[in-house]
């Protein structure tokens, strides 16, 4: 037993030399295992594994170690321990070395490694959990890291004003005061059919306002029902998962799903990736039900438009492509309809990027990622 955890952290790779007394030991009362790396004496918390197993879902005895999700990970060359590393160290209990590292913060989210995994094991989910442990168990511990301040200052924006870029929450229609006339019942219209969760960043950030002014407008040419929250809108919670605090995004998620439920709409459609997939899967995960609402893509509802005769499109002459956000694309297999929308406009010449669909690259900006080191991004 000892020594096959010996050989294992051997496999690790782990960037310290064990010398003669790299040796795995066990007290004679039962106390936790440990092992001394160049030493330093840690303890392996063998109850450690099924801890992350149960928190993240994910069952990690099968991993056999192919090396494939660090090869395909965006970000495993900044890792101190690369993403198979990790599923190794959590395997062994090498919990207090694992929540101290910045390598579970450097995950993009991406679910490269999961779509190269023969056995779809998600470092993400993994991720996600050790992320929420670390800031459980090691928060003040982890209070001097750039990273970490960084990270707790987003959330508390999340927290406090609902929004991560701490605007004012009432401004969240600002981009409609450009639009030549602005939709009847745009806010919170009771007995709308569709509501429009607009996001965070199509909200505050004006070099997206196109996107909400664009939607709105083919969504009021096309006759559909539809309103949005307003300042009633709160941030979909995504990056409280993101920075470890999911135990706190629960009143967010509350409050988005009982306005929608309150105005009485059928679905909500996004434009937002993250937003799609918070609500697509983490609401009824983390509310533990069904919301009883419909949760559309922006392009899945173009496609259903176009589909339906419901929208008249014009020739634009040019050569585009589209790049799969991760979100849309491997984490929710949302591939045909983006394809679909640009199929239908006429004269588009429509180009595939070499890597696309399951394959196609990640962005760099995911996991929150952006937040916690934005060096590592810009590289």
């Amino acid at each position: 037993m000892f020594v096959c955890a010996a050989l294992q952290l051997a496999r690790l790779a782990i960037p310290a030399t064990v010398t003669e007394a790299g040796r795995v030991f066990q007290a004679e009362d039962g106390s936790p295992m440990e092992i001394i790396i160049d030493g330093a004496t840690s303890t392996l918390d063998l109850a450690f594994k099924a801890e992350v197993e149960g928190a993240s879902g994910e069952d990690l005895s099968r991993c056999y170690y192919c090396l494939k999700c660090s090869a395909g990970c965006p970000s495993a060359l900044a890792m101190p321990y690369q993403p198979a590393q990790m599923v190794r160290m959590v395997q062994l209990g090498l919990k207090d070395q694992l929540l101290e590292s910045p390598s579970i913060w450097y995950c993009l989210h991406c679910e490269t490694c999961g779509a190269r995994c023969p056995n779809e094991i998600s470092i993400a989910r993994l991720t996600q959990a050790l992320r929420q442990m670390a800031m459980d168990e090691k928060g003040d511990a982890l209070q001097g890291e750039a990273g970490i301040q960084a990270l707790r200052t987003l959330s508390e924006n999340i927290l406090t004003t609902h929004n991560i870029s701490a605007d004012d929450n009432s401004q969240r229609l600002m981009w409609s005061e450009n639009l030549e006339s602005v939709p009847e019942g745009l806010e919170s219209k009771k007995g709308a059919h569709s509501l429009y969760f607009v996001g965070c960043v199509s909200s505050f950030f004006p070099m997206t306002y196109i996107i909400p002014q664009a939607f709105v407008q083919i969504l009021e040419e096309a006759g559909e029902s539809f309103t949005a929250l307003g300042g009633e809108e709160w941030c979909c919670g995504y990056p409280l998962l993101m920075a470890g605090m999911g135990s706190q995004a629960e009143e967010t998620i509350r409050h988005n799903v009982a306005q929608a439920r309150d105005l009485g709409v059928s679905r909500v459609v996004t434009t937002c990736p993250a937003c799609y997939h918070m609500w697509k899967h983490f609401y009824p995960e983390i509310l533990d039900e069904e919301l009883g609402l419909e949760v559309t893509h922006s392009t899945q509802l173009l496609a259903e438009l176009l589909d339906q005769g419901r929208v008249q499109l014009k020739e634009v002459p040019r050569a585009v492509t589209y790049h799969d956000p991760c979100d849309l694309g491997r984490k929710n297999d949302l591939y045909d309809a983006p394809r679909r929308v640009l199929g239908a406009i006429p004269e588009l010449s429509f180009r595939e990027m070499s890597d696309n669909r399951q394959d196609a690259l990640c962005c760099g900006g995911g996991g929150n990622v952006e937040t916690f080191n934005p060096d590592l991004v810009g590289e």
